[in-house]
This record gives C-alpha cells, structure tokens and sequence, in this order.
C-alpha cells in the first residue's frame, strides 16, 4: 500500500472531470468555495442536492463544535487511523519513514499535506481517551496551512483551551482528554473514510455548521452553490414582499402560483448574489412541490 497514492485517489473519484491537486484530489474551485462563504450557507440547502442524487450518507451531526456560530466551507484531505496491532503498525511506519519519506508521527504525515481552504477529515473511530489526534502545536500547523478553516475529528483532542484561542481554526470533535495519542495506526491518508454514519472521500466539499458536517461529493459542488443562491434569493424575495404587504405568509408559505413566480422572476432581474443566476428549480424547491422524493 502507499499513502496518498495519486492513481488512488484518481480512480476512486471517477465522477470529478475538473482540476486535480498534484496528488489527485478533485479540486473544488476558488471560485464555488468563496462564493459558498459569501452565503452564510443553511446546511439543508447543501444536503438536499446530497439527497436528489442519492448520496444519503452524507451528515453526521452530534459534535462537540468549539466555534458553534463559524460556517466552514472547505476541501477534504483524509485520514483513516484503526486500533494498534504491533505487526502492521511497526511495518507502515517504516515504510512510511524510509519509503516515502515521512517525518515524524502518523498524525503529523496527514497534517503535512494540507493545502490552503482545505480542511483535515480524521477517522478515529470515536476514540477520545489516547485518541487525542491534535493538540495546540498541531492544530497550529493545520490552522497556518488551511489559511484557517477547520479540523473535523472523530475522536479526541488536548490542550483545548489554546485550540479554543487559535485565530480563524474550528474544530469538530468528540470530545477532550489531557492524553497523548497512543495506540493507533494510520492505515489511509486520502482514502474513503467513515465519520460516524457518513462517508467522506478525499476532495469532498466540507460544510460544517452549527448543526454538524456535510461532505458533499465535488462533482455536486457547483450545483449545491446554484441551489443555495437561489434559495437565497427567493428568501430575500418572500421577505420583501411579506414586509411590504404584497402577499400573505400562506402564500409564501407554500407552492407559489405562477403569478408570484413571474413576480420573482422580474425582481430576480435587478437582484443577484455572488455571480451568475441559476435558472433551474433547485432541490430544494423540487422536495417542497414533491417533485423529488426525500423519504
């Protein structure tokens, strides 16, 4: 096996025809991360575009999130750890060290390929007590590297109180210990990883809210950031015109008629978030008039 294996990462996401990173991963563009930050996106925007496409193991909520009112928008990198057994422990990491080059302790080789706006993704299987994957020097590394977005654990992390204190990081986790790391081998660095009911894949788009992570394949990025605008916009529509008395809250509570469609559709002209328009019905839309099934 090898760790973060280009020919790897390039098969497993067959979907994604855009730009790569050097080591493969699907690059989701500047462009769709900063608009998507721009939005102050609602997770259920992101999720119902998951859903419409049949990716339904996508969220995974009931974190302990140390910045609960910070919105990350970022690029997964992976990390897949598993319980200690001597013989394959002492053989990766020899090869890692004298094979590929690795410094250090596993933890730290996920934490040297990252990139800026990317955000690290770690499978600890839940380990809190000795599964400890950062601590304040590194969570300092992740937060200088990513420019800043966030560290999602599924497992534990020391020294909360400075991580707590580090500029622009958040951390999603399951909980803190004043242990070291021990007992545990790294056995992924950019593969398919399980975060509790979900399933993250080296390149995903990240959106963590207050209400948990969602790991959104690359390919429906750009559609979860048409989606999203457009809600958004017909939100800023439905306000307006309920303030101005225009129409009642039944019916900006409901399937609008065609009549306040094409009112939409003439105040969309002069009214716009971020760039260019999208002029299909999202998913979101599509569930609420029961175009697409979600149960």
């Amino acid at each position: 096996m090898k760790f973060n294996n280009r020919d790897d990462i390039i098969q497993l996401t067959p979907q994604w025809h855009g730009e790569r990173f050097e080591d493969g991963r699907p690059k989701v563009s500047d462009e769709i991360i900063a608009r998507l930050r721009q939005l102050n996106i609602v997770l259920e925007e992101a999720w119902a575009v998951c859903w419409s496409h049949d990716y339904r193991y996508q969220f995974e909520g009931n974190w302990l999130n140390m910045h609960p009112d910070k919105i990350v928008i970022g690029r997964a990198v992976t990390g897949t750890f598993v319980p200690y057994r001597p013989d394959l422990h002492d053989y990766l990491m020899t090869y890692g060290h004298e094979q590929e080059g690795r410094i250090g302790a596993m933890n730290s080789w996920v934490i040297e390929t990252l990139r800026q706006d990317d955000v690290i993704v770690i499978d600890l299987f839940g380990k809190v007590a000795f599964g400890t994957f950062s601590g304040a020097n590194l969570s300092t590394a992740i937060a200088t590297r990513t420019g800043g977005t966030a560290q999602i654990i599924d497992g534990g992390i020391r020294d909360a109180q400075q991580i707590l204190d580090i500029p622009g990081l958040n951390t999603f986790c399951r909980g803190m210990d004043p242990t070291p790391i021990r007992d545990v081998t790294l056995v992924g660095l950019n593969t398919p990883c399980r975060i509790g009911n979900a399933i993250c894949m080296p390149g995903d788009l990240v959106i963590a809210t207050y209400e948990g992570v969602l790991f959104v394949p690359p390919q429906l990025a750009e559609e979860v950031l048409e989606n999203a605008e457009r809600t958004h916009l017909r939100e800023e529509f439905s306000h307006q015109r309920l303030r101005e008395g225009v129409y009642t809250s039944s019916q900006m509570d409901t399937k609008w008629t065609e009549a306040i469609e094409a009112d939409f559709e003439e105040w969309r002209k002069t009214h716009a978030i971020g760039g260019p328009s999208f002029d299909g019905t999202s998913a979101v839309e599509a569930a609420q008039a029961g175009q697409e099934t979600l149960i």
